[in-house]
């Protein structure tokens, strides 16, 4: 009996993606089903980076169509396909960058850019092209976390090429100045050297660009909330009160501006002795996961105090470079899979689809 298209999509109608717990059918990962006599052969593309999951959502595939009676030779070819996602109604897409996604916080000091360089690394070990943008002007700190110095490149004397490390595009005021010269600049300049950084960078068909935002809720927050096109925005926080208070006013401000919270992640969640190995919450437990149910956002994950995440990112090597296989960063690869997942789900971009109408006067 030969095996039909149909019959193996009724099977994998019943095998769930692990990370998005829908199935591939409905989830239209599945594509391009052939049968040549007994002999199938399958290609599933996932809308988000997830290579280290490939083998096993191949595995799982193989498993269901091979429970088909008189089943022969059987190839299943899993890949990632990142596509731009919808941005702040009237904003236009950026040509070279598919996905913006700003990491903020309401206050500093809760470990907003070591988390965001992780989840950029995390992003890339899945197989997706990354960039990170230094948009904390007054106080740069990627250069320093990505091992890199000296001065960006320039061809035309326009524009310039992103510094690269660790697999990384990276962008910063941070390049360009002493690292001991103070930025004493106001507002409107300080916004003028984000727009710049951003659009005068020639990122190299990035499928996800992640900003490394200022704390508070001031000008750099409000130039990209109406000048550049964000997909999406993460908060990070720790659990402590004074930090949450400031984060939920960080997150209402997304809110008002129209950029979705794709999630929070809680910082320094929890302490473990190097020594003894007691667990202790240092800054209090739960208020990360509170603010979520306040808010209706998902709890992206949360994230140790521990001395070798501040090490190895002070060094230039930060955690999910420094030790990919670790927990910790086994942690962040987490979240920046579920951040990824997020994206994926959200509406496509179509402002490419449309025709431009053009009037003309005869």
């Amino acid at each position: 009996m030969n095996i039909s298209v149909e019959a193996v999509k009724e099977v994998l109608s019943k095998v769930l993606d692990p990370n998005t717990r829908k199935d591939f059918v409905s989830s239209k990962s599945v594509k391009n089903i052939q049968v040549n006599g007994n002999d199938v052969s399958v290609e599933i593309e996932l809308g988000y980076p997830a290579k280290s999951q490939f083998d096993s959502i191949r595995t799982h595939c193989v498993e269901a169509i091979g429970g088909l009676a008189g089943v022969g030779n059987i190839s299943v070819d899993v890949s990632s396909k990142i596509i731009s996602h919808s941005v702040q109604r009237g904003i236009k897409l950026m040509s070279n960058v598919k996905n913006i996604i700003a990491v903020a916080s309401g206050k500093g000091g809760v470990g907003k850019s070591t988390t965001a360089v992780n989840l950029a690394l995390a992003l890339s070990a899945e197989g997706a092209s990354v960039g990170i943008l230094d948009a904390d002007i007054y106080g740069p700190s990627q250069p320093m976390m990505m091992g890199i110095s000296g001065r960006p490149e320039t061809a035309d004397g326009k524009t310039m090429e992103p510094l690269e490390n660790h697999g990384l595009q990276v962008s910063s005021i941070g390049f360009m100045i002493d690292p001991d010269e103070p930025m004493v600049w106001r507002g409107p300049m300080v916004t003028q050297a984000l727009q710049q950084l951003l659009e005068q960078t020639n990122w190299r068909d990035l499928d996800y660009l992640i900003i490394d935002m200022p704390p508070g809720t001031g000008d750099i927050q409000l130039t990209l909330s109406q000048k550049v096109p964000v997909t999406g925005a993460v908060i990070v926080t720790t659990p402590q009160d004074i930090a949450l208070l400031d984060a939920r006013k960080g997150l209402k401000m997304f809110e008002k501006v129209g950029i979705p919270i794709l999630g929070i992640v809680e910082n320094m969640s929890v302490h473990i002795c190097s020594n003894c190995g007691h667990a202790e919450h240092i800054f209090g437990a739960g208020g990360g996961e509170k603010m979520c149910a306040d808010f209706g956002v998902e709890f992206l994950g949360a994230l140790p105090l521990a001395l070798a995440i501040r090490e190895q990112a002070d060094s230039g090597t930060p955690t999910v470079a420094a030790d990919p296989d670790g927990a910790v960063a086994k942690i962040y690869k987490t979240i920046a899979r579920k951040i990824a997942i997020k994206v994926a789900e959200k509406a496509k971009d179509m402002s490419g689809k449309f025709p431009s109408i053009v009037i003309k006067n005869d």
